[in-house]
């Protein structure tokens, strides 16, 4: 305690007017004097006692904070009694348990951020390998026909990587949270029709038979470009679903709570084991023909999400997948 300055100033002023009470009593009478002496041990003596044991309390909580700093794995705060400590107490425990909170989430953070490196090159890899074992291949390849071949599953490697590294980037950017959404008012049909112009081609070559029912004039909010994204990652998924001479149906539908849309396939639909993940990224799927790099579907729900809205999948009833997005009034 004489460590601290200002105790040893209040213990020097109380002792001057202890002896100016003392004076002062000897001036009345000995009995006053003895009187203001024993009050000002007294006080003294209880005073000393009281600030030692707040110094005590004090002090043990000054080592749990240590030991919060040193990552201490235990820590128990003990009960104290109302006053200025237990409410110093009560705010170091709320502060111990975040600080523990946010460690654990940045341990689970660094374990996620190791797996996807890990993810991410394993993807990388891939066509990596293919790409390398196809160009000897072209090299020595006689034939022009065969060259053309070789040549177009490279280009197709090169394209797959190129759309691999590109989402990885706007995944990373929407982790970050530097990505500002727009939000105005878009139309649903001029929004389906954005996202389906890449895959007009493919459907064609599929015999994809489509079915869009939108009613006019149905409209939500939010950033189009990033949604027409979103919506192409879905479609995506059903054409892949769907196979030759499939079917993708697309409905919207709109009431005063919120405007949903959603796209169903003629495909095998999910696994039961499937469903609860659909969404994680660089998730496939258990099934043995489960392609793509699982990236689509998570930075379809990144965008959704990002802008109030939600997506789920699941199996329709009839057949099939069936994807539904929704955006609150």
């Amino acid at each position: 305690m004489l460590r601290n300055r200002e105790f040893r100033r209040f213990a020097v002023l109380f002792a001057l007017m202890s002896a100016a009470a003392v004076t002062a009593g000897f001036a009345i009478s000995p009995a006053a004097a003895v009187l203001a002496a024993a009050i000002a041990v007294a006080f003294g003596a209880a005073f000393f006692v009281f600030t030692r044991n707040r110094y005590k309390r004090i002090a043990r909580l000054s080592g749990q904070i240590d030991r919060v700093l040193h990552n201490a794995d235990y820590l128990s705060f003990e009960e104290a009694e109302e006053g200025e400590l237990s409410i110093l107490n009560s705010e170091i425990s709320k502060m111990t348990l975040r600080i523990r909170e946010q460690n654990q989430e940045l341990r689970r953070e660094k374990s996620n951020l190791a797996a996807s490196l890990a993810d991410i090159a394993h993807q990388l890899r891939t066509p990596l390998t293919s790409a390398g074992l196809i160009l000897p291949l072209l090299a020595d390849c006689p034939e022009e026909g065969e060259r053309k071949v070789l040549a177009r599953e490279a280009e197709e490697l090169l394209v797959r990587m190129d759309w691999l590294l590109t989402s990885l980037l706007k995944i990373s950017r929407l982790d970050a949270g530097i990505v500002e959404f727009q939000r105005r008012r878009i139309a649903v049909d001029e929004l389906i029709r954005a996202a389906l112009r890449p895959l007009l081609i493919p459907m064609e070559l599929h015999g994809i038979r489509l079915q869009v029912r939108v009613p006019e004039g149905v409209e939500l909010w939010g950033d189009f470009g990033w949604l027409s994204e979103a919506v192409e990652n879905i479609l995506k998924n059903c054409l892949e679903s769907a196979g030759d001479n499939g079917r993708i149906e697309i409905a919207c539908s709109d009431n005063p709570l919120f405007t949903e849309l959603t796209v169903r396939d003629s495909g095998a639909g999910f696994e039961p084991e499937d469903l609860p993940r659909l969404f994680d990224r660089f998730y496939r799927g258990k099934t043995a023909g489960a392609s793509g790099y699982g990236i689509g579907l998570a930075l379809c729900r990144m965008i959704i999400t990002g802008q109030g809205g939600s997506v789920t999948a699941g199996n329709h009833p009839q057949g099939g997948a069936v994807f539904s997005i929704r955006f609150p009034k």
